[in-house]
């Protein structure tokens, strides 16, 4: 591996609805290790519908405003400073249901959330939307487990 080095702004820019996530760990750049993304969720945007990982580890951290999740059973309003690891089999989604746009970051174990993101907005801008049977087929090739 070579090392990285990005600065603020810098990463790919993969825009999906009205969210945009920064890629600045790959599975290419981390030898498949993890991925991380700086994503930005405008006021009011839902994430994506409940759902699970078979062998990814799902971690947030919050680096600006508020995002609601649900993990397990649990529901919390997380702010700025607050992290959350999600494990393999536990069921969780994210939105922002506050006033203000929330900025986090997302780290996938093993790596490869970039390739579910270039897929999903793709799949977007086509009309595909999540919680339609056709997201259901995209994510389930990228360790998504939606529930039916």
């Amino acid at each position: 591996m070579d090392a990285v080095i990005l600065l603020p702004g810098e990463g790919e820019r993969i825009a999906a609805g009205a969210s945009t996530a920064v890629m600045k760990a790959t599975a290419e750049t981390t030898g498949g290790a993890f991925s991380m993304s700086e994503a930005t969720f405008p006021a009011g945007m839902n994430g994506p519908p409940p759902h699970a990982h078979g062998y990814t580890t799902d971690t947030f951290y919050v680096l600006e405003g508020t995002l609601h999740m649900t993990v397990g059973d649990s529901e919390i309003d997380a702010s700025a400073g607050s992290y959350i690891l999600v494990p393999p089999g536990v069921g969780h989604t994210f939105a922002n249901i506050s006033d203000e746009p929330v900025r986090f970051l997302n780290i996938s174990a093993p790596g490869g959330l970039e390739k579910y993101l270039r897929v999903l907005a793709d799949a977007m801008s086509s009309g595909t939307m999540p919680g339609t049977p056709g997201f259901a087929t995209i994510v389930a090739k990228y360790d998504f487990v939606v529930p039916t």
